[in-house]
């Protein structure tokens, strides 16, 4: 397993030929799992820990180049640290997918509210259903009178 200290010595072709063959490695012990010929279980975790080691790198390296600073000037935290502050002036969402869940349940919630049947006053109602007489007419039923 290497550590990240040990990865960010690397030169790019060399990071990029390594992350290469760790890829070949995870695919082979994922084969090996599937097959039932796996001891390690845990070398798989381990594996794709490198990868992802790895990538870190290789995108810190990227960032970088692209605002045009040395490899030694910008470690991965601070990396992380200026997309999260890039992200956050562009009003980007960075919330974790159960904060927007949370976020989706709370407006759901308030619309309800909004929607609610306000109470009926039944004087208004009486008057509203009452034919010509003054009689309560139920909604839906035929009048017999109507049909002859």
């Amino acid at each position: 397993m290497a550590t990240a200290a040990e990865i960010s010595e690397f030169d790019t072709d060399e990071l990029e030929r390594q992350l290469g063959e760790t890829r070949r490695e995870l695919f082979n012990l994922r084969f090996q799992l599937a097959t039932g010929q796996l001891d390690n279980f845990s070398r798989i975790n381990h594996v794709r820990k490198d990868v992802a080691r790895m990538m870190t790198e290789l995108r810190t390296r990227e960032i970088a180049e692209a605002e045009g600073m040395a490899m030694d000037e910008l470690p991965a935290h601070q990396a992380a640290a200026r997309r999260r502050s890039e992200d956050e002036a562009l009003g980007r969402d960075r919330s974790t997918a159960s904060e927007r869940r949370a976020a989706s349940r709370a407006e759901a919630e308030q619309g309800e509210d909004d929607d609610a049947v306000e109470p009926i006053d039944e004087d208004e109602l009486a008057e509203e259903v009452a034919d010509d007489d003054g009689m309560p007419v139920a909604h839906g039923v035929d009048d017999p009178e109507e049909k002859s």
